[in-house]
């Protein structure tokens, strides 16, 4: 089973939260998946993650640009992790089966979006149902507060 965490975003976008905790997952030695619904939010994340101020550099690629034995974060649109990715961030409607395949889940949704909450919602209860260990996170004015 893998240990889920589910990212409530309350006071930045995603393209500020998502640095700094692939940021935390490299220091880590760990290697990253970035689970993207749509090759347009692949686009996006990748040029957040050039134009983050902090960390000033994280190491990552795309199908269209890189090699993923070389990239310790690779985003996409499909949950192969071809850079062994032990970590899985689930981002923008990204879905993936294979969860309970990887150690570490980090579920990120924007609380501004009803639609979004209430689909984290069903995810949490069936990850829970399905056994895997969760952990629910918001934002606060200092970073993040574990909530449950």
């Amino acid at each position: 089973m893998s240990e889920i965490g589910f990212y409530h975003l309350t006071r930045t976008t995603l393209g500020q939260a998502l640095p700094q905790l692939l940021a935390r997952t490299v220091a880590a030695g760990q290697r990253a998946l970035v689970l993207c619904g749509s090759e347009d939010s692949v686009k996006a994340l990748d040029k957040a993650l050039w134009q983050a101020p902090e960390p000033d550099w994280l190491p990552h690629g795309t199908k269209a640009d890189g090699d993923p034995d070389l990239q310790p974060i690779w985003l996409a649109t499909d949950d192969e992790a071809p850079n062994g990715a032990r970590f899985l961030f689930l981002v923008e409607g990204g879905n993936s089966a294979r969860v309970g395949e990887f150690d570490r889940v980090f579920d990120l949704f924007d609380g501004n979006r009803e639609n979004e909450v209430a689909a984290a919602r069903l995810r949490w209860t069936s990850a829970k149902a399905a056994g895997h260990t969760l952990a629910y996170w918001q934002q606060d004015p200092k970073g993040w507060a574990k909530k449950a």
